[in-house]
């Protein structure tokens, strides 16, 4: 049986092994256990609470022989936890049928529903809109060095989907077993192995690009195909029809990403049931790595060898949220558009996390309200910030930056200079943006900022750097769906993902698509 002993917290100094010796005290106070083999990293997180004690949170996993009955409350009493041995099936339950199951996207949750699909036999097809991953990064390094925007390759659509050219959390707010199949899975396939005990897991862009080559490598080795630069553009009756041919399909998942605004007009005129949403629109803040460092860890930044420091920090008020949103520790920011003539920013870190600056996204909520309840509305809301943002920076794919300071004064004087904005290399203009979002958005960031700096010393300093727009935080509609994951008018049509507005970040949409993988391996 498998255990994990919880809350084992100790100096920043300690080695593992005092570490497993303090474990193995707690077990032998469970008589009924016997220890089998080596003790494991299960998680490890840092408490910065206290700065001038900074601690390490150990969890210790453990294979244990069982001699006798056990008292489960006496368990949870000692910060011990049984695991589960379940494993997740993914044999067919019925007759295979004539016709492969088509997957519509190849990042996170199309990527871990053909492997699911794979392994049970099913041999899917998936097309993908963009290019496999060494094509895309040179499209994406030609946009930053020529300007030329290509509209199906870029950093949105493409092998991995958006997050391969992100910081690669595995972070999530989900619950689910899967989510250790999805960590395993991305270990077993090139991530690091610290991925499988860091409370805040990270691949990294440089290591999660060639992850993403060996998954479509073991989806290929199961009886899956691949086709890149290949768009849906309509279906009906079990055939899809793309930019390169038509298939046949007895399945067809919509792992879409969301920022297929084009799929989501075509799924509106056919008549798709899809609701708007809530979602976030803000600016992506920079400040120097070693300032955050020495905010989060005083003086231990410089004494322990405790990594880039991460935030994540939110504010309400008036039923209005700001926060901030994928946070890059030493990373860089990104053009993210995925349409002509826009501005679109994101965040991307190395795996090192090693860059000079921190980036993070400071979103505020807009409610269904704010763009008029419709889902054509909803898009059209963030477009029109994408387009102001492209003009008034130059129209020239430059992004709109402002100094702290001048934000707050609504003036576009000061340059930033003791911390240089990274996006395409500095390839900014001095703009207020102010005169980009909308007021109430500028007023609730103003407010975050505020409070934030009252959490991080210098958070708000004058001189720091913001970058416009952040529009793309996740899907503004819902494609709705049954309890079996199915449409509501087509039962072999599973809407799927991050862009199906069931997911938010690499894990839960890697987790959506085992879901969906599993409802269709069921049906």
């Amino acid at each position: 049986m498998r255990i994990v002993i919880e809350q084992i917290k100790i100096s920043a100094n300690v080695t593992e092994k005092e570490v497993f010796d303090i474990a193995k005290a707690r077990l032998k106070k469970v008589r009924a256990f016997s220890l089998l083999g080596d003790l494991f990293v299960y998680k490890r997180s840092i408490d910065a609470r206290k700065k001038d004690d900074i601690r390490l949170v150990y969890s210790v996993s453990a294979e244990v022989l069982v001699r006798g009955n056990y008292d489960e409350a006496y368990l949870a009493r000692q910060g011990i936890k049984i695991l589960s041995d379940k494993e997740l099936d993914f044999s067919l339950k019925g007759e295979k049928p004539n016709s492969p199951p088509l997957i519509v996207g190849f990042g996170p949750a199309g990527m871990f529903c053909a492997l699911a699909l794979a392994k049970s036999g099913l041999n899917p097809i998936i097309i993908e809109r963009g290019a496999d991953i060494d094509t895309r990064v040179l499209a994406v390094e030609a946009f930053k060095q020529t300007k030329i925007f290509d509209t199906n390759t870029n950093i949105q659509f493409g092998a991995g989907g958006a997050g391969t050219f992100s910081d690669g959390k595995l972070t999530t707010r989900i619950n689910d077993p899967k989510c250790e199949f999805v960590l395993k899975t991305f270990y077993d396939l090139g991530a690091p192995k610290d991925i499988l005990y860091n409370a805040k897991p990270h691949i990294g862009t440089d290591i999660l690009r060639n992850v993403v080559k060996n998954i479509e490598k073991e989806v290929e080795r199961l009886g899956g195909k691949i086709y890149y630069n290949t768009c849906l553009t309509s279906y009906n009756d079990g055939i899809a029809n793309t930019t390169q041919g038509s298939f046949e399909y007895s399945s067809l998942v919509l792992a879409i990403g969301h920022s297929a605004r084009d799929t989501y007009e075509y799924l509106l005129n056919k008549g798709v049931a899809i609701e708007p949403k809530p979602f976030s629109v803000g600016v992506r803040i920079e400040h120097l790595q070693a300032d955050i460092n020495e905010a989060m860890y005083g003086k231990a930044a410089e004494l322990l060898d405790l990594g880039s420091a991460s935030y994540n920090i939110s504010h309400r008020e008036n039923d209005r949220g700001v926060y901030s949103f994928c946070m890059c520790p030493g990373g860089e920011v990104v053009g993210a558009q995925s349409e002509e003539n826009s501005v679109v920013v994101n965040g991307m870190s190395h795996h090192a996390r090693d860059g000079k600056n921190a980036n993070s996204a400071i979103a505020v909520q807009i409610n269904k309200e704010d763009y008029g309840n419709t889902p054509i509305k909803a898009i059209a809301f963030q477009k029109e910030l994408e387009k102001k943002a492209f003009i008034i920076a130059g129209s020239n794919y430059k992004a709109p930056v402002q100094t702290m300071g001048d934000f707050y004064e609504e003036k576009a004087v000061n340059e930033p200079n003791r911390i240089k904005p990274t996006y395409m290399n500095n390839y900014t203009s001095i703009c207020d943006i102010n005169k980009i979002l909308p007021k109430f958005v500028c007023d609730y960031l103003k407010i975050g900022f505020y409070k934030f700096g009252q959490k991080i010393k210098g958070f708000n300093a004058k001189d720091v750097p913001l970058t416009g727009v952040e529009t793309r935080t996740s899907s503004p509609v819902r494609i709705l769906r049954t309890e079996s994951y199915s449409m509501l008018n087509d039962k072999n049509v599973y809407p799927c993902g991050e862009g199906a507005g069931y997911a938010g970040g690499i894990m839960s949409a890697a987790v959506d698509g085992l879901n969906v993988a599993l409802a269709i391996l069921e049906k």
